[in-house]
């Protein structure tokens, strides 16, 4: 019983927070809608469906904070200096990220 709310919980954590999952993949280099989805499948175990992916995408290239590009036949996506900038603010916020999280579980 337990096991199943950690790992709802993972899953909720891993998709609130999967454009800054995506913005630090992209820093170390380009990838496509399956990459993302292949990367967060391999590393937290956990299948993403490609709307959620893209729709992500999508409102990231929006905001100016990834570019887009066609590249034999598939999309593939890169970091902006803003979405770099954002990424940088959000990682100097971790501790503070971290103390509300626990915060919310009920840690001190």
């Amino acid at each position: 019983m337990q096991e199943k709310i950690v790992e709802k919980l993972q899953e909720r954590l891993i998709k609130n927070f999967m454009d800054i999952f995506i913005l630090a993949e992209l820093k170390n280099s380009p990838m496509s809608g399956y990459d993302v989805i292949y990367d967060i499948q391999k590393e937290f175990g956990i299948l993403v469906s490609s709307g959620t992916v893209y729709s992500l995408l999508y409102a990231l290239e929006r905001d100016g904070l990834i570019r887009g590009m066609s590249e034999h036949r598939k999309r593939v996506y890169t970091l902006t200096d803003k979405g770099e900038e954002s990424l940088k603010n959000t990682l100097r916020s971790k501790e503070r990220i971290l103390g509300l999280t626990t915060k919310l579980l009920g840690g001190s």
